[in-house]
């Protein structure tokens, strides 16, 4: 049974008079019987209704608001005050026809009619008996229907059974009006004042909160009976409606109780906490709570956080495991859960970024531009791990920069040099006082997305401890297969970094964990010609340099002659460090002078050079003579780069002792020795008395003796030297070497070719002998580099001293 209210337009809920009305619409059973008496007119306009359906005996008010009711309204009040009401098939026809409404309705009364304030027509009636549309006479201006009674079948008086269901009906109407409290309890003497048995079933379906349909379908039962017991079944189901509803409303109820009582219990313990430590936190812990709807994480992260938060409400903020508990969350709140940068596919645009930023390193660039058409095309393809491996100054991290901005992804750099505890990685148990997440996270952090190009820097130069082992710890930062689930001790959760690009870089690949090596794709970037670093230092070095000691191009000038001058005599690197710095140097010799005023040549000359930085200092790289025996040119691989190395022999009266000198390291010392054993071997080959072993001490030394040296590279230049000197003849001009050499004779291959080739070219070497497997290696370099170079490619001991000894005897040669 619903509210007792009065409805908009058109729309009719019968929930009987509103509570401010003067009169309780009761039949009385005289009223009843005058009803019945009465004749059915023939013919009657039909006043379609929305949402109700009018029974006999009630009294409803309406709200008419379509011209065809209002006209109705007004004809019918002007006359017989008699209408014909039916209910609509569907409410949301707005022009109703014949076919739009049920055939059963209800004649009504019109009681009263009332203008409202706001121009709205509103009509109270009364319904009297039930009818049937026989047929539609007319539907403007509204519906005319010829129209007959529907009869209806009434029990004996007496009947007990009809007796028990009308005492059922008031019991449930009682039990529903003390259970919803949106009926008035004075509804309950209404209730007990109907007298008329039909009136109470016709009353009580009226009221009841049913659909449309189901009240015509009431309303259609010609039997009273039946129509008794169909209203009781529908009122048991509103009953039982009611009272779940009170059940669950009871149960809400007793949870904010609960709810309240630990507010009150918190508030509590918040003054407590002030009282105590002059500190308020819940403003804190509401601005993280909001913070947490704005995030994008998933149910698992969400549900950990909100535990989280809740165990810290409960911490007192004067304990040292609170602000542990306060940084926990914030970095769950800062960190960029499933937060990406879009990238950019512009491939021509990432190789111009790429060329601007960085002159030569085309096989680097080549690479980058093929993960970036990969990606594009699969646009879920795992970042891969390039590792950018070769010497110093050669432009690896800032390489990285360049991705980045080609990518349009954030960028983060993180050195590893010199790291040696692995919680540096994955950070250290929240459980500790001063705990923190390792660096991957706290960049991560920083770079506000899940994406970033991420450089690795120095990763050949991560240390172990006994604090553990970060190159082990990196394993699974590196690897693609695993990094989706990341575990960062002070996170404690799985972290997906299969997104990020990851971009090592290193000098030397030997100090790599193997199975951290094995994780990266390396890509060496091998060091810069002459002529490169010229271009560099033109297009990138120069206009940085003016412009961080606030000078303009105008201000000086150096032309590429003296930019060469610079890169041969006053640097010996790989890379363009040291260039720069010398460059620097130039620019505040100018930035001085504009300063104080004193004149200088805007363009530089070499004099000019040489004046501000000194005479040329390195000039070891230049090739020396051959008029000595024993010495000769080899080829190295430094740190820095390639390198060219004198291997010096002599001979002094002893008894055949062998002295080695110079820095060198075993493997070094080991070649010496193999070359002098293998000469021993083969000495009448070469024309060698086997005495002279006997007779003579040999002494070998490389100069440079500060700096450490070793390897196999020079193997047959040792070779070389001492045949040279047991020969007393002259070793070939301007030829230099490098290859291992075997017991059996044999030449083996040896690394860093393209270094030691651009060695060769500075000391203006014209010759090189290399073993036959390194030819594989020249093939790979670019014919730029390869420019008055002659490359003589051996297997054998025999075919190096053939190539490298000449006929002719040196200056005042010996006589062994």
């Amino acid at each position: 049974m619903g509210e007792m209210k009065i409805t908009k337009f058109d729309n009719i809920d019968l929930q009987g008079l509103d509570e401010d009305a003067e009169l309780i619409p009761l039949l009385t059973p005289e009223d009843e019987e005058q009803m019945n008496r009465e004749s059915l007119p023939e013919t009657l306009p039909v006043l379609p209704l929305r949402n109700t359906v009018l029974f006999p005996g009630v009294v409803i008010p309406i709200t008419a608001g379509r011209d065809k009711s209002i006209n109705l309204i007004k004809d019918a009040n002007n006359g017989s005050k008699t209408i014909g009401v039916v209910s609509q098939k569907d409410e949301s026809v707005e022009n109703p026809g014949p076919e739009d409404i049920n055939t059963v309705g209800t004649v009504a009364r019109i009681l009263r009619v009332l203008q409202m304030p706001d121009g709205n027509t509103t009509v109270i009636i009364q319904g009297k008996k039930r009818f049937k549309i026989d047929a539609v006479l007319t539907e403007k201006p509204y519906i005319t229907a010829k129209v007959s009674e529907a009869m209806e079948q009434r029990p004996d008086e007496k009947s007990t059974e009809f007796e028990a269901i009308i005492d059922s009906i008031k019991e449930l109407a009682f039990k529903i009006i003390k259970d919803n409290p949106n009926i008035p309890s004075e509804a309950t003497f209404a209730i007990k004042n109907i007298q008329s048995n039909s009136f109470l079933i016709n009353f009580v379906s009226s009221n009841l909160n049913l659909a449309v349909n189901e009240k015509q379908q009431l309303l259609e039962i010609p039997d009273l009976k039946e129509r008794a017991l169909a209203t009781l079944k529908y009122m048991n189901m509103e009953l039982q409606k009611l009272e779940l509803r009170n059940d669950i409303q009871s149960k809400v109820r007793s949870d904010m109780d609960q709810q309240q009582r630990e507010y009150f219990l918190h508030q509590q313990m918040k003054t407590i906490q002030e009282e105590l430590g002059g500190l308020s936190y819940e403003e804190e812990v509401d601005e993280m709570a909001e913070k947490a709807k704005k995030k994008k994480w998933g149910k698992k992260v969400k549900e950990h956080f909100e535990k989280e938060l809740a165990k810290m409400q409960r911490m007192n903020p004067q304990v040292a495991e609170y602000s542990i508990q306060r940084n926990y969350l914030d970095l769950l709140l800062d960190l960029p859960w499933n937060e990406f940068s879009k990238d950019k596919f512009d491939l021509k645009r990432a190789q111009q970024i790429l060329d601007r930023d960085h002159y030569g390193l085309e096989d680097v660039k080549r690479r980058i531009i093929e993960y970036l058409a990969v990606l594009k095309l699969r646009n879920d393809m795992k970042s891969p791990i390039l590792c950018l491996y070769g010497p110093p100054g050669v432009g690896k991290t800032s390489l990285g920069k360049s991705v980045a901005e080609a990518l349009g992804r954030e960028y983060v750099r993180m050195s590893l040099g010199g790291l040696r505890d692995e919680a540096e990685i994955r950070g250290h148990r929240k459980t500790y006082i001063g705990a923190m997440p390792g660096r991957i996270i706290q960049s991560l952090k920083k770079a506000g997305t899940s994406n970033p190009v991420f450089i690795l820097d120095e990763i050949d130069k991560l240390a172990s401890s006994h604090q553990g082992d970060p190159s082990s710890a990196m394993l699974e930062v590196l690897d693609p297969e695993q990094n989706s689930e990341f575990h960062d001790n002070f996170l404690e959760m799985g972290y997906d970094l299969s997104k990020v690009m990851f971009i090592a870089t290193a000098n030397n690949l030997s100090t790599i964990q193997p199975a951290l090596r094995d994780r990266m794709e390396i890509i060496n970037v091998t060091g810069y010609t002459i002529e490169e670093k010229v271009e560099i230092a033109k297009r990138h070095l120069l206009p940085k340099q003016l412009e961080e000691h606030g000078l303009s191009k105008k201000d000086l000038k150096i032309g590429k002659r003296q930019l060469e001058k610079i890169v041969e005599g006053y640097t010996r690197e790989s890379g363009v460090r040291s260039l720069e710095k010398q460059i620097a140097k130039v620019v505040r010799f100018a930035a001085k002078s504009i300063a104080m005023e004193e004149e200088y040549n805007i363009t530089m000359t070499n004099e000019d050079v040489e004046k501000i930085l000194g005479p040329a200092r390195l000039e070891r790289d230049k090739y020396e003579n051959n008029d000595v025996a024993g010495v000769v040119t080899g080829l190295a691989w430094t740190s820095v780069g390639g390198d060219i190395l004198f291997i010096e022999s002599i001979l002094s009266k002893g008894k055949g002792v062998m002295n080695i000198t110079g820095n060198l390291g075993k493997v070094m010392k080991e070649s010496a020795t193999i070359a002098m054993e293998y000469i021993k071997s083969n000495a009448e080959t070469y024309g060698i008395d086997p005495t002279v072993f006997d007779k003579y001490n040999v002494h070998i030394h490389v100069p440079e003796g500060a700096t450490p040296k070793d390897g196999p590279s020079a193997g047959i230049t040792m070779l070389t030297s001492l045949v040279s000197l047991f020969t007393q003849r002259k070793v070939k001009k301007s030829l230099a070497m490098t290859g291992e050499i075997t017991l059996r004779g044999k030449v083996l291959p040896v690394g860093g070719i393209k270094e030691k080739i651009l060695a060769a070219k500075r000391a203006k070497i014209k010759e090189i002998i290399l073993c036959a497997d390194n030819k594989k290696d020249i093939e790979e370099i670019k014919e730029d580099y390869l420019k008055g170079l002659t490359f003589h490619y051996v297997t054998d001991m025999s075919e190096v001293i053939d190539l490298a000894i000449t006929k002719q005897k040196v200056k005042n040669a010996k006589t062994l």
